[in-house]
This record gives C-alpha cells, sequence and structure tokens, in this order.
C-alpha cells in the first residue's frame, strides 16, 4: 500500500538572507518612524510658511521617507517591484482606489504619490512608530463617522489628491475585494475624477493573517498598474448620491473583479 506523503515546497531565491532583511526592514521602519516623530518632521514643521505649505511639506517628507524605505526593501532582496502609470497620479481632486493585498501597499502608494492625502486606519493614531507621521500629515482617521466622510470629500474639493483602500482591511487571499460603499460615497460628493490601482502580491505576504517572519518561499513580486481614469460625473448626473455612490461602487467591484480573472 501506498503512503501518501505531503509535498515539499522548496526554499529558494536565498530565503535565508531575506528573512534576515526582513527583520532589518520592518526594525528600520520603527526606528524611522521614531526619528520622524521625535527629530525630523518637527524640524520641517518649524520652516516658515503657510499652514497648507507646511502640511505639504511635511507630507513630502513623510512620502520620501516611504520611498526610501520601498527602495530599501527592493535593494535588499526582500521583493520585486514594478510600477506602471505612476505617472498619472497625483492630479488635484483625484480620488486614488486600491485594493489592499499586502501590508506595504500604503508604504509604496504614498512613497510614489507623496504629496497625496490619504484615508488610514484608526489604530494608527495610538502606534508610537506612525502616530507622528500621519498626525503631522494631516491624514484621514477612518473612525466610521460621518464627520470622516465630510472631510474627505472637503479635501477632495480643495484640490487635495486622496488615496483610499476601500475594502478598510486587507484583502483576504483568494477573494476578490470587497469594497465598502463608503469610498464611492466619497467620491459622488467630491472626486473631480477616479483611478483605480490595481496591486498584486505574488507569493502572498504580509496579509492579515501573516506575521513579518512568515517569509514567502520564493521572492515577492509586487506589481501596481493604474487603470483608466472614472469620470465620476456618468454615475451621480440626475440621480440621488446614495444610487450614485451604490452604482460607483458596483463598476469598482467589477472592474478588480475582472483585473484578477484577466
Amino acid at each position: 500500500m501506498d503512503l501518501a506523503t505531503a509535498p515539499v515546497t522548496r526554499r529558494r531565491d536565498a530565503w535565508a538572507w531575506r528573512f534576515v532583511a526582513t527583520a532589518l526592514s520592518f526594525a528600520l521602519f520603527g526606528v524611522g518612524g521614531l526619528l520622524l516623530r521625535g527629530l525630523i518632521l518637527p524640524i520641517v514643521l518649524h520652516w516658515p510658511g503657510e499652514p497648507a505649505v507646511r502640511r505639504g511639506r511635511a507630507r513630502r517628507t513623510v512620502g520620501r521617507a516611504f520611498w526610501l524605505h520601498s527602495r530599501f526593501m527592493q535593494r535588499m532582496g526582500v521583493l520585486e517591484m514594478r510600477f506602471e502609470g505612476q505617472e498619472r497620479l497625483g492630479k488635484p481632486g483625484q480620488m486614488i482606489v486600491a485594493n489592499h493585498p499586502s501590508l506595504i501597499d500604503v508604504v509604496y502608494l504614498l512613497g510614489h504619490v507623496p504629496d497625496a492625502n490619504c484615508i488610514v486606519k484608526h489604530g494608527l493614531w495610538k502606534n508610537p512608530y506612525m502616530r507622528g507621521p500621519v498626525t503631522v500629515a494631516e491624514y484621514i482617521s477612518n473612525d466610521g463617522s460621518a464627520e470622516m466622510l465630510d472631510r474627505a470629500a472637503a479635501v477632495l474639493r480643495e484640490g487635495q489628491t486622496l488615496i483610499v483602500f476601500p475594502e478598510g482591511t486587507r484583502t483576504t487571499p483568494g477573494q476578490h475585494p470587497v469594497f465598502h460603499r463608503g469610498a464611492a460615497a466619497i467620491a459622488v460628493r467630491g472626486a473631480r475624477v477616479v483611478t483605480p490601482v490595481y496591486i498584486t502580491v505574488e507569493p502572498t505576504t504580509l496579509t492579515k493573517a501573516d506575521r513579518w517572519y512568515h517569509v514567502p518561499d520564493r521572492r515577492v513580486r509586487m506589481r501596481l498598474r493604474v487603470g483608466d481614469d472614472i469620470d465620476v460625473s456618468a454615475f451621480s448626473d440626475g440621480v440621488p448620491a446614495p444610487i450614485a455612490s451604490r452604482r460607483l461602487n458596483e463598476h469598482l467591484h467589477h472592474l478588480y473583479a475582472t483585473e484578477r480573472t484577466s
């Protein structure tokens, strides 16, 4: 009688080195967050300028730090990254929506669109490494309140770029993204244009169920692809806002489902 054996997965792409490099990346991120909060951002904020100018300066500083961290991970061999269409991001009143397969998505998007505002999870305001950067950059806390929706729509009407992860949490591997309608409601009320960014991470890493030491057996390949702009008026003209947001949300679901199967 033959005995069934479980398939053996072979570790490759210098797994041991990638484990060490991943640990270094997390350590550097923590130290960098503390340096931003305690030293760099206070200096940046004390330079003269109007509040909006100082806010933009702070965001570019945070974005530059995130960009440097992403470059560090690439140079250390933790992952490979390809960003297609980056030049079409950062327009006034543009809402950038993205799926959220990994913890590092926010780092890469803010690192490559440094002037953007962003809706980030409320818990970061209690995180000792991130509290300083998210507060000084005046990012929007995703606390689920009606005031949050109002503020997000207002910054778009002001001409800011806004990054939103409509799922509100990381995508479950193997499943289509499920977007909350709040992002579509914000777009209908304030965005000049909505631009989807499709993010794939293969093999999966740093999902909701992963810890930093769950290093994949092969090197991670991350791809960010900017999709076609979506004209918000096509969904909002002549209909109440709730109906418009529902239609836009359904359209986004269709786009991301199609992207995953194409």
